[in-house]
């Protein structure tokens, strides 16, 4: 099968040639998963078989649904989409579905929907818990589902995917083409979406991808990259627009202020992040496809396909953490097929060198990394389910056999089982054993053999409360006996501590005393050292096949050929003072220095296993009198220092004794109420929106507060209770990654160096970073860390 003859026009007045993968999809008959480099025309061949049918004559109702993770996507398709559709002289309406999108247009599009719709997860399931859903999606003949792989890593792609299920069941007929650049699993993401064929496009020329060479070397520790500043800022001044990828909110503002430093010629450069707000964020992208900026500085939120222009460079600040993010990003760069992307990477410390260049060898063999969340069958989520059975009795009455095929046939869920089902429709229906008595609980009845709404009204609630995204809430800190707020932490840091726990805020150590109505109260205590010496907020975690490559890079020498000689240099002082963590091996240490214990596991597990492990062990060895006295957790290793040296490291690393720590730490503090009130927001049991209003954090955490703590006492084995639990472990407790670490390291090797080795010197150096006043104080600590790194055989950076 040839395009048609005005398609085939079109494209030559562009002087463009159809791709090889753009004709497989145009003639595919079948459900399609297109893998293709960025730039190279996914979005068009998801389109083109659309453009042709409605070539042929009009269309009643919608023909066409496209689904975007970002709404700004849908922002962007719907401007590149109309070219090609005024070109070929159609008439037909392209419009958006999103939570921006005007009352008005909203209610037309239910009794007049356009021939292309563009929308998000949200909105598609909001539109199908109409009575209208049949008539709106019954005519619909393709979906076509971008960034296929961003929405199949979460609970958003599990309620995409039960949305798909439905729009098979209305319009069996329909055709879907899933769409991405990064996949490290085609098979099971075409099993994901329900079975697909498998399209691999060329990828196209090699990425011309390196390290920025920098005046200064990076610094032994920290993440800020200032180092670098003026570098990069020369790198913008040699380019059209550059993109410049941080990995967090909080580094992309100071580093926004690091360059705006060195900017002597005043060059325009933007700033973007999910903390702006809507408008400033579309101005920075107005300005951008303008042509007006010559940098942006960005986090995650310019991830995804949006065409920003020009773009001819992209700089990633600090270590990418993942490949298959590094691979994203640098395809934003040449946004042209069979162009090579041009990228270059900013190590934010001397360890992060390794990383990069582990990140570099990644990219260079293709080898992306992935979660490794078992069988896609059981991917799905159980709270979004029940909140899937609640949307269906919005639409109408429901079979319940009739449902569970239909959640069976969607991808995430075809392992789902009948008890699992009955679970959730139970809870979906009365709120489960000790709930049932409540009537606000009581919300689906059977009648002549079909489930319903027990009062019609509940729809509007339902609706309301749509979606599986929860916010991260940050509480205030205050002393527990008044005065002004100290600061603000993130819930997820709070819900770890225990009672006794100190830590920094303000540049000042205090003990954390309990959570109140959503206040953090604490103590001062001017005269200790933090436990937990430096909170990093919400950071990215290195994955677990990027560790896996860096300890190989570390533990082979032969390897060496591929780092800078000040990093070789490095790590073979650390072979001469230690020893090399190498792969199936957990490599720890015990030295001393000024009268302390130091002990350092070099886990390579991820920063939040490594706080979680560290919470339990010094746990475990208050109880074995060695007093403990704080700890520091990197991506890499875990540092504790305390009174008494831990003289076998073996005891304390068994899987039993660890879970045993888990079970005691979990039980003194919040996180398992956090991640229940996450559970059942997304299934239905708590309301975050009130018609008129939307609940403050503090109502929505007292509330589930209470219902948490009467499910423990009444109904132990509450479906949420048992999502709770598999919640927390995977989330910031990552017990997964911990038991993952033992499995692949059996062997555990101590050794006893005679000083702080040259591995362990960049952690005490965040040891060190206690905020204190005065130039002076701020000297001494300077002086410190020089004679710590001269200790250790290093210079001080």
């Amino acid at each position: 099968m040839t395009l048609p003859t005005r398609i085939a026009d079109w494209f030559t007045r562009q002087d463009w040639t159809p791709h090889p993968h753009q004709l497989d999809l145009f003639e595919a008959k079948e459900d399609t998963l297109l893998i293709a480099p960025t730039g190279g025309g996914k979005t068009l061949a998801g389109f083109l078989p659309t453009l042709a049918d409605l070539m042929d004559g009009p269309h009643e109702g919608m023909h066409t649904l496209y689904v975007s993770p970002l709404k700004a996507l849908t922002n962007d398709i719907a401007r590149n989409l109309s070219r090609p559709v005024a070109d070929l002289g159609l008439n037909i309406r392209i419009e958006d579905r999103t939570g921006d999108t005007a009352a008005a247009r909203r209610a037309r599009q239910r009794v007049d929907p356009p021939e292309i719709l563009l929308t998000t997860p949200e909105s598609l399931a909001l539109m199908l818990s109409y009575p209208e859903a049949p008539k709106i999606f019954g005519g619909l003949k393709r979906v076509v589902i971008d960034e296929i792989h961003a929405l199949a890593e979460g609970k958003r792609g599990d309620q995409l995917m039960l949305g798909l299920a439905r729009l098979r069941n209305l319009a069996p007929d329909l055709r879907v083409s899933a769409l991405s650049a990064t996949v490290e699993d085609p098979a099971a993401l075409a099993d994901y979406i329900g079975g697909a064929r498998i399209v691999l496009a060329d990828p196209g020329p090699a990425p011309d991808i390196a390290m920025l060479d920098t005046t200064l070397p990076a610094p032994w520790s920290g993440g800020g990259a200032r180092h670098a500043a003026k570098d990069v800022m020369e790198a913008i001044e040699a380019a059209r627009l550059t993109l410049v990828f941080i990995n967090t909110r909080a580094q992309a503002e100071l580093f926004f202020q690091a360059l705006w430093a060195v900017n002597d010629n005043n060059l325009p450069i933007g700033l973007h992040h999910g903390s702006l707000s809507r408008e400033v964020r579309g101005r920075v992208e107005a300005a951008m496809a303008a042509g007006q900026l010559r940098a942006v500085v960005a986090t995650g939120s310019l991830d995804l396909g949006i065409d920003w222009g020009d773009v001819d460079l992209v700089i990633q600040v600090g270590a990418p953490k993942n490949v298959k993010r590094l691979v994203q990003r640098i395809g934003r760069a040449n946004h042209r097929y069979n162009a090579p992307s041009k990228a270059r990477i900013v190590p934010a410390n001397r360890f992060e060198v390794i990383e990069c260049v582990a990140a570099l060898q990644a990219v260079a063999a293709g080898d992306l990394d992935g979660e490794g969340r078992g069988p896609v069958g059981t991917w799905g989520g159980l709270d979004v389910l029940c909140q899937q059975i609640l949307l269906t009795a919005c639409a109408g009455p429901f079979d319940a056999e009739a449902l569970f095929r239909e959640f069976r046939s969607a991808g995430p869920y075809a392992a789902l089982t009948r008890a699992q089902f009955d679970d959730c429709l139970d809870f979906a229906a009365t709120g489960g054993y000790a709930l049932r008595a409540y009537d606000r609980w009581q919300r689906l009845v059977e009648r002549g053999g079909l489930w319903q709404l027990r009062d019609p009204r509940a729809a509007r609630m339902i609706r309301m409360n749509i979606g599986t995204i929860t916010e991260t809430e940050t509480l205030k800190v205050r002393h527990r006996h008044g005065g002004a707020p100290l600061g603000e932490v993130e819930e997820g840091f709070a819900a770890s501590l225990s009672p006794g726990d100190t830590f920094l805020i303000g540049g000042k150590t205090v003990r954390y005393d309990r959570l109140r109505e959503m206040v953090v109260e604490v103590t001062p205590q001017p005269s200790r050292s933090p436990k937990i010496a430096v909170f990093n907020g919400t950071k990215l975690v290195t994955s677990t096949e990027l560790s896996a490559r860096v300890l190989d890079l570390i533990g082979d020498p032969a390897k060496w050929d591929r780092l800078p000689g000040p990093t070789r240099d490095w790590l073979d002082l650390q072979r001469e003072i230690s020893v090399l963590p190498q792969p199936g091996t957990l490599t720890c240490e015990s030295f001393e220095r000024g009268g302390r214990a130091y002990f350092c596991a070099y886990t390579f597990a991820g920063r939040n296993a490594n706080q979680t492990l560290g919470l339990i062990l010094t746990r475990r060895m208050e109880e074995a009198g060695l007093g403990p006295l704080g700890f520091v957790a990197t991506d890499y290793a875990l540092l504790i220092w305390s009174m008494d040296p831990i003289a076998d490291p073996a005891p304390f690393f068994t899987r039993e004794s660890l879970l045993d720590g888990l079970e005691d730490w979990l039980g003194g503090n919040a996180v398992m109420k956090r991640s229940f009130r996450n559970v059942a927001t997304v299934a239905g049991l708590l309301q975050r929106n009130l018609p008129g209003q939307r609940k403050s954090g503090k109502q929505a955490t007292f509330s589930s507060d209470i219902i948490y703590d009467t499910l423990r006492r009444h109904d132990p084995d509450h479906l949420l209770l048992r999502l709770t639990r598999t919640e927390a472990m995977r989330g910031l407790v990552d017990f997964g990654r911990i038991e993952e670490m033992l499995a692949a390291r059996p062997h555990i090797v101590h050794a006893r160096p005679p000083h702080v080795t040259p591995l362990a010197a960049p952690l005490m150096l965040e040891v060190g970073k206690i905020p204190i006043s005065g130039l002076g104080e701020d000297r001494l600590l300077e002086e410190e860390a020089a004679r710590m790194m001269a200790e250790a055989g290093l210079a001080a950076a």
